[in-house]
């Protein structure tokens, strides 16, 4: 019995695997469609105007109303909408004469209680206002919590931050308590290492239930992807605390961002480069600029324009373009540098995607070009 449940799972997941790809938005002339990651049109460019997938569906527009396809170009949604909103939980908002709903996948319509505002959904639910208070939504339709709140700020993985007369706390979508609304100021994004917080006037972090006040800070960022440090400022300078609260490494530096795999970039005046989780320079501060690095070990750094160097400081890809993080609605923190493998840039010939070496997706460049996105 085992071996046939193994077999089951084995062949389970190959099919869910087999139907997984990534898609990215592109503009040849004045058309959208969209390429796989050979570079190559699964869907031809024939829509006015689109945006990129998410959750398995993306809005695409058709005699000037939108509607939404399918990865295979297929209308799943009819266009009938004057505006449209993305998919997430299984939800969207779309606007039909001149009024806000939500629809589900199905394309039929989620009965909601009245609001006065509606919001997007977002790891299982959207803000919901009503008169001078706010709470949350759930995806049957639902109240998860009361509009009990002076504010809720976006639904970031799963959590949410609210506020309850000048102070600020923060719940998770099931609407539990996840840190006490008693904070001057809160981070916007839960992260397990730790939240940044202002509590009696002075800076720190929230990890599991305690807050660990920093010496001397007047300002503290929060924690990015998998790091154990974040940084804070202290007399006009930066440096790196861990989750208690503890310098570790001294705030000397005139501006950093976040560690990834080890590095962090780091400014002396006007010159970036990179250290270590010890503080110790591993590339020379020489750059008019940088950024993380991605888990592909590559990194952007700019004189003039903006090119890629690993870990060791080599430049492999030379600096010859733009970057920016794109317009996709899942940008948030979106990373300016590599994802899975490909990194968007632009030069004067347009918008086009490198891989590590540098070489060109597809040999093309497009008029616009958005992030891939993975759709299952």
């Amino acid at each position: 019995m085992r071996t046939v449940y193994t077999f089951v799972s084995m062949l389970l997941f190959a099919v869910t695997f087999s139907y997984a790809q990534d898609l990215a938005l592109v503009r040849e002339g004045d058309r959208f469609g969209y390429i796989d990651k050979s570079g190559n049109y699964v869907i031809e460019p024939q829509f006015k105007k689109a945006k990129s997938f998410s959750d398995g569906l993306a809005a695409a527009q058709k005699d000037d109303l939108w509607g939404f396809i399918n990865a295979s170009g297929q209308w799943t949604i009819e266009p009938q909408y004057e505006k449209v909103k993305y998919f997430n939980s299984g939800i969207a908002l779309v606007n039909k004469n001149g009024e806000w709903q939500y629809i589900q996948k199905s394309g039929e319509g989620l009965e909601v209680p009245a609001a006065d505002k509606y919001y997007d959904f977002k790891d299982g639910a959207a803000i919901y206002k009503k008169l001078d208070k706010v709470g949350l939504l759930g995806t049957n339709g639902q109240l998860l919590v009361e509009p009990t709140y002076e504010s809720i700020k976006k639904i970031r993985n799963g959590h949410a931050k609210v506020q309850k007369g000048v102070y600020w706390g923060m719940i998770n979508t099931k609407g539990e308590t996840v840190i006490p609304v008693e904070y001057e100021e809160l981070g916007n994004e839960y992260h397990p290492s730790g939240v940044e917080a202002k509590k009696n006037g002075a800076f720190g972090i929230i990890r599991e239930g305690t807050f660990y006040p920093i010496e001397g800070a007047d300002k503290v960022w929060g924690f990015y992807g998998d790091a154990s440090l974040t940084y804070a400022r202290k007399d006009k300078k930066v440096g790196f605390v861990n989750n208690q609260g503890e310098w570790i490494i001294a705030p000397t530096f005139d501006k950093v961002r976040a560690f990834s795999g080890g590095l962090a970039p780091a400014a002396n005046g006007k010159l970036w480069g990179f250290i270590n989780e010890k503080g110790e320079t591993v590339v020379d501060f020489k750059y008019r600029d940088a950024e993380v690095f991605s888990v592909d070990g590559l990194a952007p750094v700019k004189e003039k324009r903006w090119g890629f160097i690993d870990k060791t400081g080599n430049l492999v890809i030379p600096m010859e373009y733009d970057i920016t993080a794109g317009l996709a609605f899942l940008a948030g923190k979106q990373q300016k540098g590599f994802r899975d493998g490909l990194v968007r840039v632009k030069t004067k010939k347009g918008w086009g995607f490198l891989d590590e070496k540098g070489a060109l997706l597809g040999d093309k460049w497009f008029e616009n070009a958005e992030p891939f996105v993975s759709i299952k």
